[in-house]
């Protein structure tokens, strides 16, 4: 298992499922991990807004489909009203029009119920962190409905761009495509490291691909976003496919 980055400083995360047993098990699974704390369990959508007014939770577990309010609501609430709690949607679905609604949401990461402990886990520590996650599989798919939003393009018919199957982005689309900003030249070490922002790394998958100290690739990202005039990591991603996809 992953060792805490600051020891003392528990993940509070709230678990959001219709399903008792699902609660349950993910609840025991989380308490055996010595950095993460469930400070409370929510049915349903509605619950899941009150609880995390009252509990202030890092990380939210969040289900899509659930009575009274579904996940993408819920999710859109909490973010509103308290931005740093962090959410996470877990589901056993990945229909596009599900995974884009969340992350417009405001929902940081995306898993799949059939994800592994070990997903899940670095998942919740990486979100924690400031960080985003697609998996993979998910990643392609909000590609693929990122390029359906681009307006008509001599670029753009989904025959013409091979570079889609090389870029699996992790983005949203809070503001729809518009002008691109004039964006400083990268180094090649910059490009490969944005390349692996797009496809879903954090900072530490990145700093092994790399060869870097996780510290010096932190760094590179700041530069890397300050190069492109992006707010946030998921900004940089959507960036980052609108230049790729207009080349």
């Amino acid at each position: 298992m992953e060792v805490p980055e600051a020891a003392g400083s528990r993940i509070r995360v709230l678990i959001v499922d219709d399903q008792e047993l699902i609660r349950r098990g993910m609840e025991l699974m989380l308490a055996m991990e010595s950095d993460i704390e469930v400070v409370g369990q929510a049915c349903d959508g509605v619950e899941a807004v009150e609880m995390a007014q009252r509990l202030e939770p890092d990380v939210v577990l969040m289900d899509l489909h659930m009575p009274r309010k579904g996940g993408v609501s819920a999710t859109r609430e909490i973010t509103a009203a308290r931005p740093a709690i962090r959410t996470v949607v877990l589901t056993t679905l990945d229909a596009d029009e599900t995974v884009f609604e969340a992350i417009r949401a405001g929902s940081r990461a995306y898993l799949l119920k059939d994800a592994s402990e070990r997903e899940l886990l670095e998942t919740v520590r990486l979100v924690h962190r400031g960080e985003s996650m697609l998996t993979p599989q998910i990643a392609r798919k909000v590609m693929d409905q990122f390029r359906r939003l681009l307006p008509p393009h001599r670029d753009t018919a989904p025959e013409a761009a091979p570079q889609g199957a090389r870029v699996a982005p992790e983005v949203t689309a809070k503001t729809p495509p518009g002008p691109a900003a004039a964006v400083e030249p990268l180094t090649e070490k910059e490009e490969k490291i944005l390349q692996l922002i797009v496809e879903g790394h954090g900072n530490r998958q990145i700093a092994r691909a790399v060869f870097l100290a996780e510290g010096t690739v932190k760094n590179y990202v700041s530069r890397i976003m300050e190069k492109f005039h992006a707010s946030t990591r998921t900004e940089l991603a959507v960036m980052s496919v609108r230049r790729t996809l207009r080349e």
